[in-house]
């Protein structure tokens, strides 16, 4: 590691620091330590390596390569991606994004002025307005777009060519988007959540850019609490890098790591007040479950939205809480977390047997 040097960042401190979704400022440290070539991209091998493969064929083409579509859920590096596509083919790359495109207007003024192999990154594409997605059809598939001149009986389309361009598309809601517009994509990957040694990799390559000395055990116990997520990992290394300032210890070791996150509410799973809370009050108050989500929204003091996108993911993922018609309902992974015993009438229970052995996962 190279020697001690800590920036300030004390602005960047997030309410939550598993989320996620990335403030603005955060989004910006991020981009300053994406890798900018496929070779330095860790993690995610077989998307990688099919990725690889696509730009090399274009490369050796002469063209610009097949649409690409990144799906996953969000911090796992499909922006990072989409850069590294442009950085590989040596072109440069317009980013914008599907809520940003409300109208077929806003695409075709986009369109009109992207040159020859340019990268075009749409985030979210699948929040585009259906008129603007009409229009990338067309666009995509043939490299022109109709731009409708007057209106009424009298209204006429004029074509307009457009250079050869690559899109590529990031989506954390794949089903939301419509056939039409997948099949366009030559290339689709899906990226997965990390595993912890991948995450280790990360931090320590990141702790180096920002001049944080590291011990490979702090860093390993932060990997342990990302949630196999790297922009959550980012994001605790700077808390605990912090922490270690702040309490004189200048190094990011197992100690500063734990104390750190314990202080921020982050346990040994990676799970954070809300999803505690969550947990509590379905096996506490509602003896289990299934329970409605408004309901359990309500109990926790969020909005419906922030427990379905925010909490239930990881937990579902993780085998602490299962969907069921009913409603949710809490896994035995969820009781022994929080040192309790399921009564023998929760769902969780019906659901898994412990004399089958296993680890309270709900796979059925």
């Amino acid at each position: 590691m190279s020697p001690a040097h800590f920036e300030d960042h004390s602005a960047d401190i997030s309410p939550r620091l598993v989320d996620p979704n990335g403030s603005e400022d955060e989004q910006q440290l991020e981009a300053a330590l994406r890798p900018k070539k496929l070779a330095d991209f860790p993690g995610q091998e077989r998307v990688r390596d099919q990725l690889g493969l696509v730009l090399e064929a274009a490369r050796r083409r002469g063209a610009p390569p097949d649409h690409v579509l990144l799906s996953g859920p969000p911090g796992l590096g499909k922006t990072t991606l989409a850069m590294i596509v442009a950085s590989e083919l040596e072109a440069p790359i317009r980013i914008t994004s599907g809520p940003a495109i409300q109208h077929a207007g806003d695409l075709a003024a986009i369109l009109s002025s992207l040159t020859e192999g340019e990268v075009l990154f749409l985030d979210e594409i699948h929040r585009m307005a259906r008129p603007a997605e009409e229009m990338l059809y067309l666009a995509m598939e043939d490299f022109r777009v109709d731009v409708i001149v007057g209106k009424g009986p009298g209204a006429t389309a004029i074509p307009l060519e457009l250079p050869p361009f690559t899109v590529v598309g990031a989506t954390t809601r794949a089903g939301l988007l419509p056939a039409p517009l997948r099949d366009r994509f030559g290339f689709t990957g899906h990226l997965d959540y990390y595993k912890a040694s991948d995450l280790a990799a990360i931090l320590a390559r990141n702790a180096d850019l920002l001049g944080v000395p590291a011990t490979r055990e702090g860093i390993e116990e932060i990997a342990g609490r990302s949630r196999g997520t790297p922009r959550i990992a980012n994001r605790l290394l700077r808390r605990v890098r912090d922490y270690a300032q702040v309490h004189g210890r200048q190094v990011v070791d197992l100690g500063s790591a734990r104390a750190a996150l314990d202080l921020f509410d982050v346990d040994a799973s990676g799970l954070d007040r809300l999803d505690r809370a969550v947990l509590e009050a379905l096996c506490r108050r509602f003896g289990g479950g299934p329970v409605g989500l408004s309901t359990l929204a309500v109990a926790v003091g969020e909005e419906p939205d922030t427990v379905e996108t925010v909490a239930e993911p990881y937990l579902v993922r993780e085998g602490y809480m299962i969907r069921t018609p009913r409603g949710r309902a809490a896994a035995p992974l969820a009781w022994s977390h929080l040192g309790l015993t399921p009564p023998e009438s929760s769902l969780g229970g019906a659901l898994f047997d412990p004399a089958e052995g296993g680890d309270g996962r709900f796979t059925g």
